[in-house]
């Protein structure tokens, strides 16, 4: 018997979320970047008034070094998170292996962390939305991420408790439709914002949002794939022990052939 720590799987997390910023990051550079340069075309040829001043930061310098830095902290970050969620969720959920728990976290992180919210407050290219509206939209952007997440947990929960006299699969779709439920209440009862001006193309708008929803795509895929493959592989040779903050939890190895 193995025991794995939870250090190692951290430190696994981490390097997944790393390679996956790096494959989400190319993606940002050569999908998102080209419309991101249209929008602000856009917005300075609609724009009579220059004040003159000198750039902090150049537009290269945001593209490239800055765009890196933002997305591959990202992913180191989400990626330590996960892995830690993956320590608690490992044989909880059912009986998943490894690659199986891992993909199902990441699934589950793109529809709660980025998807819900995206379909209620969509993300906006420059030149567009109102300057006066922006730190009231980005804090309930966050509000969204934090009841669809918090929600979410409270489906697994509800999911779990239901089991025993429901069964697995009507205690599951029972859960899931009292998500749906509940975020389509907030869809409903919270502020909506709608700035887009009439003439910004909509293509440009469309091809924007597609663009960040393939940045986190690409990110939680990769993330998914190699956190399975690096745990699966830590976890193979027995029955692996993770040792978390409310003792151990194991996971049965396959018999030696």
């Amino acid at each position: 018997m193995n025991s794995i720590s939870v250090r190692a799987l951290l430190v696994r997390g981490m390097l997944a979320g790393l390679a996956a910023g790096v494959l989400a990051l190319l993606v940002a550079y050569f999908l998102g970047e080209s419309r991101v340069d249209a929008a602000i075309a856009l917005e300075e040829s609609h724009n009579h008034h220059h004040d003159g001043g000198e750039e902090l930061v150049s537009r290269t310098v945001q593209s490239t070094v800055g765009l890196a830095t933002g997305v591959l902290v990202f992913g180191v970050a989400v990626g330590g998170i996960a892995a830690l969620v993956f320590c608690y969720a490992l044989g909880r959920i059912g009986r998943f292996g490894p690659r199986a728990t891992a993909a199902l976290i990441a699934g589950a992180a793109l529809l709660t962390v980025y998807v819900v919210p995206f379909l209620k407050y969509p993300a906006n290219p420059p030149a567009v939305g109102n300057p006066d509206t922006i730190g009231r939209r980005t804090a309930l952007f966050f509000l969204m991420v934090a009841l669809s997440v918090l929600l979410a947990v409270a489906a697994v929960i509800l999911g779990r408790r239901l089991a025993h006299g429901l069964g697995n699969w009507n205690a599951t779709i029972t859960a899931t439709a009292a998500y749906l439920l509940v975020i389509g209440l907030a869809y409903a009862f919270l502020p909506s914002y709608n700035e887009v001006g009439k003439d910004f193309p909509a293509a440009l708008l469309w091809e924007f949002r597609l663009s960040t929803l393939a940045v986190q795509a690409t990110l939680w895929v990769t993330f998914g794939l190699v956190f399975g493959a690096l745990t699966d592989r830590l976890l193979a040779p027995g029955t692996g022990t993770v040792t978390t903050g409310n003792g151990p939890a194991n996971r049965a190895a396959p018999a030696a052939g």
